[in-house]
């Protein structure tokens, strides 16, 4: 089930990344008191009052800028307030009501999306009042005083947020068809595999990276079963932005993803795996959804009897955190081995909701401590007393046992491993979780 998009918005320096960062509970984002120094947007998990949300940072918006860096960052803005469940319009009250904020207010009222507007760094609400009230000029809302840097008023902030969003925001009706996200960087024949798949030219397809400006969903039958193709891309190219458009495509990806049960990561023959194909399959990843790695334009490619292996090396190698993830070659011009996708869509798919007796995992772990014993420090021994399987989609495993400080990343992998040997879980990530039990730290 998807999470409700909130992003944050504004023009530069008004503290978008130092807000972030807070509501994250963490330092991602790059805080420097330098205009459009986040020039990439960046995405995060949030909860508040029990409900979960999806945070997206944004580069400032200038509105007239004709500068390279700031219309490709107000470009990725505009992303970001077309995938929204809600904006966060931020400014800054120290600077006071400036025409960019007008601007600005503008382009939100545009896109007519749930505006929360939020005046940021108020030290203290008695003495800067006078400093609040100018922003009721933008007709977007009343404001909400808050300081980022100090912590001041966020709760209060959130609390309207969710009034703004209703339970359901994000959130899809009931509906058991498996939905395929493809994702990728633009320009990798997203679009044409689409197509292929539908049997009709409903995807606008073209070599300008970014045709594609909105995800598309699309029903397609195939063996009495049916799917929803979600098909993402980045947005039109524009005018003297080249390189940063492939950047683009993150916020689509992280709504996409979130509305998937599969990704398929679409890779270009041509190119190989890039940094960006590793951040969004990592975006897949962290959200424990099922994932094929699909190598499009294979067509393309001079071949020898060694090509296919050298490939997946390579992309093995960068996509290291993904060895459970099946990898195909495909054209989407030919048509070659497209039709496969099905198949190994359903096999993702019952792997992600395969569930394990107790008993049969409890002597998988047996076996597994037998063959190599748990770690242990200053002589104490790591113990693992039970496993049991609490939730699929992906299958994720709770262990109980004698002290967390004693676990190691290398023996989980291990267990996993395990795991997989015994029961597969082909094309999905399995989650494994540490529990202590009370009274029982020898």
């Amino acid at each position: 089930m998807s999470k409700p998009i909130i992003a944050i918005i504004g023009r530069p320096n008004v503290g978008k990344s130092t807000l972030f960062n807070v509501l994250a509970g963490e330092r991602i984002s790059i805080v420097q008191d330098t205009p459009g120094v986040t020039r990439d947007r960046i995405y995060a998990e949030i909860e508040w009052l029990d409900r979960s949300y999806t945070l997206i940072d944004t580069g400032g918006i200038e509105p007239d800028s004709s500068d390279h860096i700031l219309a490709s960052m107000r470009a990725q803005a505009e992303i970001a307030i077309d995938t929204a469940d809600l904006i966060l319009f931020l400014t800054d009250a120290r600077e006071g009501l400036t025409d960019a904020d007008e601007k600005v207010a503008d382009m939100l009222r545009r896109a007519k999306k749930p505006v929360l507007l939020v005046v940021n760094k108020v030290d203290n609400f008695q003495k800067q009042l006078a400093d609040i009230y100018e922003f009721y000029k933008l007709g977007v809302g009343d404001p909400i005083p808050i300081s980022a840097a100090s912590r001041l008023g966020i709760g209060d902030m959130l609390d309207e947020a969710a009034k703004l969003l209703p339970v359901h925001a994000g959130e899809q009706e009931e509906d058991d068809r498996p939905r395929i996200a493809i994702v990728g960087k633009p320009n990798v024949g997203k679009s044409s595999i689409v197509n292929r798949l539908l049997g009709e030219d409903r995807m606008i397809v073209s070599d300008v990276a970014g045709t594609t400006r909105d995800a598309v969903d699309s029903a397609v039958r195939y063996n009495k079963k049916e799917y929803v193709l979600i098909d993402t891309a980045g947005l039109r190219r524009k005018s003297r932005i080249k390189e940063e458009i492939e950047r683009f495509s993150i916020i689509r990806a992280v709504a996409a993803v979130e509305r998937a049960d599969v990704v398929l990561l679409v890779i270009d023959a041509d190119d190989g795996v890039s940094e960006q194909d590793a951040k969004i399959a990592g975006i897949a990843h962290d959200r424990g959804k099922g994932i094929l790695i699909v190598v499009n334009k294979w067509d393309k490619i001079e071949k020898n009897d060694r090509t296919a292996k050298e490939f997946e090396a390579k992309v093995r190698q960068t996509l290291s955190f993904l060895p459970y993830a099946e990898l195909v070659f495909v054209s989407a011009k030919t048509g070659q081995r497209l039709i496969k996708l099905y198949d190994y869509i359903d096999t993702i798919i019952a792997n992600q909701n395969l569930r394990v007796a107790t008993g049969v995992l409890n002597e998988i772990l047996s076996e597994a401590t037998v063959m190599k014993q748990p770690p242990s420090d200053k002589g104490r021994r790591l113990r693992l007393y039970y496993i049991t399987q609490v939730s699929v989609k992906p299958p994720t495993f709770v262990i109980f046992i004698n002290d967390k400080e004693l676990t190691h990343f290398s023996y989980t992998r291990y267990i996993e491993n395990q795991l997989r040997e015994a029961f597969g879980f082909k094309g999905t990530a399995i989650r494994i979780i540490y529990r202590e039990r009370k009274g029982e730290n020898s």
